[in-house]
This record gives C-alpha cells, structure tokens and sequence, in this order.
C-alpha cells in the first residue's frame, strides 16, 4: 500500500494529515484525513475514532470545521475523516446533490454502474482501517460517528458489526432511510427496487431487531430543516426502546444542520468515545 501525504499542520501539539491512496476496494484513488494527537510523538499507540461525513462534503469538512482537534489531544485519541465517494473521471455520477459523487450513503451498491466502484461499506468498515492501523501509531481499538449521511453510516456499521466498534454516535442521523426521499433515491440507484435488500442499510430497523450492542449517543437539533421530512430521530428512538438499545438521543433546542451544532456538541462527542475506548 503507498500513500501520499499531500499536507501536514501542527494542530494542539499533533498534526492534521491528509493522505491519497489507491483503494482496492474501490478501484480508484481515495483521500483520508488523519489527526494524530501529540501522545503519538513518543510511539505510544492511541485508539481511533473515525468520523462519516454528510452528503456533498469531502474528507476536509470534519477535519476543517468541528473543531474536533483540540479535545482529541487532550484526551489521545487519534480522528480518521475518510471521503464520502469514490472519486475521478471514470466514476459514474449523477446530477444531483444527493446521488453519486459526495453521496456514496456508506452502502455496498448492486446495481449498475454503481456496483463498479462504490463499495463505501466495505472501504469504510475493513480496507480503511487496516491503512490506519498498518500505517500509523494507533491500535485496533475503535469508535465511529458521524453527521447525516455518515451518521446513518456509522449506526448501521456499528449495529452489523458490534464486535469491531466500543461506541457509537452521530449528529442529525438519516435514521430511517428506506422511508425518506434521500434514502429513497439513494437506495433505488444502489441497491435496486427491491425495498427488502434496503433493510440492511437501515438504523431504525436495524436497531428494533438488534441483539448485540455498543453504547450510541445521538445529538439532534430542533431547528432543523431536514428534521421531519428526512431524518425521523422518532423513529429511532423508538426502535431503541422496542429493543432496550442503549441509545441515548438528546433533542438540541434552537440547533440546525450545520457544522455549528457539531462544533457545539464534539466534545461531548469525543469525550463519550473516549469513555468506553478506556482511555
């Protein structure tokens, strides 16, 4: 595996890097960012938390706006962001906001031509992190959230897959996409018509049927302007009590969808992973 590292900035003693790579998984070139808290500068190995972003953002957003750098090197942790798509000129597209590049919804697509290359559950979930952990000062202990698109991204990757994960959160979730516009077109490209293969990608049913848990945190804001028509918290929070999840969902008063609520709430964010990544 070769990686480039294409920028480096101290931040709070660490450094925020981005790297390119080839994706195996993919078949195309792919961005990451990385934050490696100042405790790495001795060899010490920290766990990691990865970070799932929303539609239309890139790797940057996170690591650029939630302000997330500062708490991750007071408590030692390390913050992956990886892409939200594959990317490059022969990757299908399509002319909408909320299908293709920017908008892979963290799902592994059946359907032709996405099927070639967007396989962002697998990326995310297994090629990513043996990158991370092959590469960098950081152990196999792990926690992942995210914001809209990646927030569904991380519940639904988190409640397959309890085993990989200690913890679980994410902001303004898409937490019941087969029911939804966005998930709706999305899921039709991706995966098909046939609404039963939806239900694998989808953290309301997922978390009703669940047996195995790891401990999930949600922050949602009321002044949302996507609250009723996309992201449904209702619906999720329902499912966790069908079920006894230990779900945790607080409604924010005043809060939009922005990188301004996440910015108010990482640390809250943060210090809950790191709570039960033991460090």
């Amino acid at each position: 595996m070769s990686l480039e590292n294409t920028s480096v900035n101290k931040t709070f003693g660490g450094w925020t890097k981005h790297y390119s790579h080839h994706s195996d998984v993919l078949n195309c070139g792919m961005r990451f960012a990385i934050y490696l808290p100042p405790q790495t500068a001795n060899g010490q190995k920290v766990p990691v938390v990865y970070f799932l972003s929303g539609l239309t953002c890139t790797d940057e957003n996170f690591i650029q706006k939630a302000g997330a750098q500062r708490i991750a090197a007071e408590l030692g942790i390390a913050l992956v962001a990886p892409d939200t798509s594959p990317r490059g000129e022969n990757v299908a597209d399509d002319d909408g906001y909320d299908l293709g590049k920017g908008a892979g919804f963290y799902v592994n697509a059946t359907q032709a031509p996405w099927n070639r290359r967007y396989q962002m559950y697998d990326y995310v979930l297994n090629e990513l992190p043996e990158i991370i952990e092959a590469n960098f000062p950081v152990t196999d202990q792990r926690s992942v959230f995210g914001h809209s698109m990646g927030g569904h991204g991380a519940l639904v990757m988190a409640l397959h897959h309890p085993e990989r994960f200690k913890s679980v959160s994410a902001f303004s979730p898409i937490s019941n996409p087969v029911d939804c516009p966005w998930g709706e077109k999305a899921f039709t490209a991706y995966l098909g018509d046939d609404r039963s293969s939806w239900e694998a990608y989808d953290a309301s049913i997922l978390m009703r049927k669940a047996t195995g848990t790891v401990p999930a945190l949600v922050d949602q804001g009321d002044a949302d302007d996507f609250l009723e028509e996309q992201l449904k918290p209702e619906t999720l929070e329902a499912a966790a009590q069908a079920s006894g999840y230990p779900l945790k969902l607080n409604r924010r008063e005043g809060y939009d969808h922005s990188y301004y609520f996440i910015a108010s709430f990482i640390d809250d964010h943060l210090r809950f992973h790191a709570e039960h990544l033991g460090v």
